[in-house]
């Protein structure tokens, strides 16, 4: 039996990409630049290391450029930021806050293992090259 509508897989999976990407991106804003209602937190090494993750990572997650290494990046920081900030409250993550570091750690968890898929810009290069390629 076919999946309903499993001919727009790789359409729902790239404009997933983007969209969590850009939102997993736009905490990092907060951080690094102190807006979208956010507090800059430069002078707080931890806080920075975070944005920084966030906002690149995020940015080339739903750009789709070296999506599975940053996105096995942005997982891990995610796990990190669970375990410190949300596990000792409760074990429950709907108990301690900790759903959206919970959500976001396995959902690049997925994309690291899928890569940026067709609808990317690693997708685009992959096929700038290969047509430099075949010219040669």
């Amino acid at each position: 039996m076919s999946m309903f509508l499993g001919r727009y897989s790789n359409h729902a999976y790239a404009a997933t990409r983007v969209v969590v990407g850009a939102l997993f991106a736009c905490h990092g804003a907060q951080k690094l630049f102190g807006v979208l209602g956010g507090t800059s937190e430069l002078g707080d090494p931890e806080g920075m290391l975070a944005g920084t993750i966030e906002f690149f990572g995020g940015s080339l997650v739903a750009l789709g450029l070296f999506a599975s290494v940053a996105a096995f990046i942005a997982s891990g920081e995610m796990a990190i930021a669970y375990f410190k900030a949300h596990a000792s409250i409760g074990f429950w993550p709907i108990q301690n806050g900790g759903e959206w570091a919970v959500f976001y750690c396995f959902f690049f968890l997925y994309v690291a293992t899928q890569g940026s898929g067709r609808f990317s810009l690693d997708s685009v290069f992959r096929r700038h090259r290969l047509a430099h390629d075949g010219e040669s």
